[in-house]
């Protein structure tokens, strides 16, 4: 009789199957390259099938790989969910989540806190990125579920929260600083939904301004901002208590919406349950 197969070995192979690279799953499951290609050995030589294609540049399924992605995944979705409904404790499992690095700042200690209390079994891994790194990052499926940005909320119906971009510096007006006829600004990257409507609101005010520090790092905005060499802009819920958010005469800016998205359109109950809670706290947070 064939031994059954270990649940472990199952979601490292769906991990490496979605990222397409044992180093990412590595990360993932904070355990060493080398112990997840074993893990992924130990399946094959379980299954007496090849499930990867290995290159230099990751892995890529055999066709017995894509065959058995969908019995592997339906295993640990109905194993998570047996585990769910019968628990005195309820819920176990483990979420990969994602958010941008402001997000986390300002809301997800007290998120964390309150779901651990409710669900202590669940472990939840974080992912810091940009949002247009998450959107990858989700269609990738190496998130489980994360919160983005997205412009226009008013348009959006799925909105969790709305947030307001703000101006931010270590004066509490313009005029204290010693700027001339052109505003540095601190930004995240080019592609970032905050650079892009802060370009725009400084083009349409008719405001020189010009590029003085660009990072996808928050705390690399804030001490930029803290040494009073640029103005930053950042989600009003991220503003540390030291600095200063700016009005006239730099322009209004605009509104952002907060969406949960996910990897899996039939999502795991911890996933489920750990967005349900992000829908319950967060606008009031």
């Amino acid at each position: 009789m064939q031994a059954p197969l270990d649940l472990k070995l199952l979601s490292t192979f769906v991990r490496a199957a979605h990222s397409g690279t044992l180093s990412a799953v590595a990360v993932q499951v904070g355990r060493t390259q080398s112990a997840v290609t074993m893990q992924i050995q130990r399946l094959e030589e379980a299954l007496g099938q090849s499930l990867f294609h290995r290159s230099g540049s990751g892995v890529r399924l055999t066709g017995s790989g894509e065959r058995f992605l969908a019995y592997a995944e339906r295993l640990l979705k109905i194993h998570d969910e047996a585990i769910s409904a019968l628990s005195d404790k309820g819920l176990h499992g483990s979420i990969i989540f994602g958010s941008p690095e402001d997000y986390l700042s300002a809301f997800f200690p007290a998120l964390l806190k309150s779901f651990g209390t409710m669900y202590p079994d669940v472990e939840i891994k974080v992912v810091s990125a940009p949002t247009v790194e998450l959107r990858t990052l989700i269609n990738a499926r190496q998130v489980d579920l994360a919160l983005v940005s997205t412009p226009n909320p008013s348009d959006a119906p799925d909105v969790v929260r709305r947030e307001s971009l703000v101006w931010v510096g270590s004066r509490p007006t313009l005029e204290l600083y010693d700027f001339g006829d052109t505003v540095p600004l601190a930004l995240a990257a080019s592609n970032a939904i905050d650079h892009k409507g802060a370009c725009e609101a400084m083009t349409r005010a008719g405001l020189r301004y010009k590029i003085a520090y660009a990072s996808n790092s928050l705390a690399g905005l804030i001490a930029v901002a803290r040494s009073g060499l640029a103005i930053s802009v950042m989600a009003e819920g991220a503003v540390p208590p030291d600095l200063h958010i700016l009005g006239a005469p730099l322009p209004p800016l605009p509104g952002l919406g907060i969406v949960i998205v996910f990897a899996e359109a039939q999502r795991s109950p911890a996933a489920t349950a750990f967005a349900r809670h992000i829908r319950n706290v967060l606008p009031s947070l």
